[in-house]
């Protein structure tokens, strides 16, 4: 079964400040950077865990945004010069999940999968996911498998041909010898 929503999602890192009236560089940690990185946003500053941080400044709103890169330029309100701007850089934005989109058709998000049962096209169990590695140039799923060593399965297509919610379950096509792991 999959775990309960998070109370916040991790959608950006302010990596660093951008010239001397407050600007931050902030890296998209999202799909929909577009949807969310808009004046008048609002976020929870927290940690790479998305856990909000224990600090004054708790919330954030855009001001102004403009892409940048291979991010986004975004000025916050009430942040008015690089100073202040500095205090910020290296944190992490927070979004609550109750005000996130919910996934299209075909989406999900990495939260939904774990504790899925894996199986083969013919029907036959591999095991459960017990984690989601976000790594390149595939994700990857963690299955744990019982009696066995765990196993990590690309999360792509041709491997993985669909994901069904109810009952959670992941349907795989392993390639030749990789269930023999």
């Amino acid at each position: 079964m999959a775990t309960s929503p998070p109370p916040f999602l991790v959608v950006g890192h302010l990596n660093k400040v951008h010239g001397i009236r407050g600007e931050l560089f902030v890296w998209s940690l999202t799909d929909r950077a577009e949807d969310i990185f808009h004046p008048g946003a609002t976020f929870r500053l927290g940690d790479a865990d998305a856990q909000p941080m224990d600090v004054p400044v708790r919330s954030l709103t855009i001001e102004s945004v403009r892409p940048y890169r291979t991010g986004w330029l975004v000025r916050f309100e009430d942040v008015e010069d690089r100073t202040q701007a500095e205090f910020l850089a290296g944190s992490y934005l927070l979004q609550p999940f109750a005000e996130v989109d919910a996934p299209e058709e075909g989406e999900y998000f990495y939260h939904e999968l774990l504790g899925a049962t894996v199986a083969t096209g013919d029907g036959t169990v591999v095991g459960t996911v017990r984690e989601v590695y976000e790594l390149a140039p595939s994700h990857m799923l963690e299955v744990t498998r019982p009696g066995r060593p765990s196993l990590l399965v690309p999360l792509s297509r041709p491997i993985v041909t669909s994901v069904e919610r109810d009952p959670l379950r992941i349907v795989i096509e392993p390639p030749d010898g990789l269930l023999d792991l």
